[in-house]
């Protein structure tokens, strides 16, 4: 099952031109309404069910179906997102609640660093993987003789 606002908790990220949503989604499916200041899935049958949406949302308006692999049928499942961690709480048919703490990348926006403070090898000829053979610990050199 796509992704889902409930309008009466959305308040559009307070109409700014580009909801939190908005931002996150892969697929661009996600839209302001300008008309009701809503946000909504312009295309259900094209979400990927990532549930970014769901972890960024700030009022926790947005909901997707929880997978059969982490709770079970007619459970509920509600991330709360903090600046380093995502909790997510389950409830169940019966009302218990279990919860689940995760730690969140931290690294600012454009500062990750691709080859992890390896030695890039850009050379396309070589058998050589990208980062190797720094990153095998000299496994290839080793295994090559």
């Amino acid at each position: 099952m796509p992704s889902f606002v409930n309008p009466e908790k959305c308040d559009g990220c307070k109409a700014l031109d580009k909801t939190a949503c908005q931002y996150i989604c892969p697929n661009d499916l996600m839209l302001l309404n300008k008309a009701t200041e809503k946000a909504y899935n312009q295309d259900p049958d094209m979400c990927w069910e990532c549930q970014c949406c769901v972890k960024i949302c700030p009022t926790q308006a947005i909901a997707i179906r929880g997978y059969a692999d982490f709770m079970p049928l007619g459970a509920s499942v509600v991330p709360m997102r903090s600046t380093d961690s995502i909790m997510w709480t389950i409830k169940f048919r019966d009302g218990s609640l279990k919860r689940f703490k995760f730690r969140i990348r931290t690294t600012p926006e454009g500062e990750a660093d691709p080859a992890g403070g390896y030695e890039v090898h850009d050379d396309l000829g070589s058998a050589e993987l990208y980062t190797e053979p720094m990153s095998s610990g000299g496994a290839i050199a080793r295994l090559s003789k």
